[in-house]
């Protein structure tokens, strides 16, 4: 991948994202059917999480993409789909990362964000699935809250159903590896 001018990568080019898309359809990751998402939705298709984070080949090619886009920023995943994704990336960049809860946990040491984070530092979150955007403007609020310097969020697959104009909305960039419209393009 080429370079862009602030150091990050330009992200997948055509021949990544068609190597990504027939990834994530080897590991049964792109769904079919009726299904209810998160926020409450439905949807006439669903990416399984779950089916591309535990497909090495898939992790791999994910941890690769999100390496050349990442920089020298702290990384940060959203519990627990993104965990997977952030450690991956980790090994991948030699970067350390931190957990964010969706809250603090009520037990031991009680965090909600695990993992060493110094004030001023900045972090780049990394996520599954962009719908809303709801998950990671909360990890956003939560690490800003915790004095780090947040403005990038990026994706595997924005659903492309709001999640960037919330995000934008709190000052934070939506970077996606695909969209909604090109993993469907094929179909």
């Amino acid at each position: 991948m080429s370079d862009s001018s602030d150091g990050r990568g330009a992200g997948p080019d055509e021949g990544e994202q068609a190597a990504l898309i027939d990834a994530l359809r080897a590991a049964d990751a792109v769904l079919f059917g009726e299904f209810e998402l998160s926020h409450g939705g439905t949807s006439d298709y669903y990416v399984d999480k779950y089916r591309f984070e535990t497909d090495p080949d898939c992790l791999g090619r994910i941890a690769a993409a999100y390496a050349d886009r990442v920089g020298d920023a702290k990384l940060a995943g959203v519990a627990l789909g993104a965990v997977p994704l952030v450690a991956a990336t980790s090994v991948e960049t030699g970067s350390p990362y931190v957990i964010v809860r969706k809250a603090a946990k009520e037990y031991g040491t009680g965090n909600r964000i695990e993992g060493e984070l110094t004030e001023g530092e900045e972090v780049v979150v990394l996520e599954d699935i962009a719908t809303t955007g709801q998950s990671a403007l909360d990890a956003v609020e939560a690490l800003r809250e915790a004095g780090a310097v947040v403005n990038r969020v990026l994706v595997v697959v924005d659903r492309e159903e709001g999640a960037a104009d919330l995000l934008a909305d709190h000052d934070v960039e939506l970077e996606s590896l695909l969209t909604a419209s090109r993993l469907l393009a094929d179909r």
